[in-house]
């Protein structure tokens, strides 16, 4: 029998792509220390460096599926801040 040998071909590390900035995502156990973090049915997706970014993915998505819980986790002080359908409700003058 004849052994194959599998060679790969030279990386070219000179080359790299640009990539576009994008929020970070969590790992399941990591406990966050900094940031925003989306948590939608009380399950942490995704990290946002201001407040005002956080809060406007979670407006955006409880306007999307207004039956999920949305809520926005300050990790500096530990604050959860939920998004309720109410606050999104266009307000009527009479």
């Amino acid at each position: 029998m004849s052994k194959k040998t599998i060679s790969q071909a030279p990386k070219n590390e000179g080359t790299k792509l640009e990539e576009t900035r994008r929020p970070k995502n969590l790992l399941a156990n990591a406990v966050p220390t900094d940031g925003y973090i989306l948590s939608v049915d009380r399950k942490m997706k995704t990290r946002f460096e201001s407040s005002d970014e956080a809060m406007t993915a979670a407006r955006k998505l409880k306007q999307t599926y207004p039956l999920i819980q949305v809520a926005v986790y300050d990790a500096a002080q530990r604050i959860h801040m939920a998004v309720d359908t109410q606050e999104l409700a266009p307000v009527q003058s009479e």
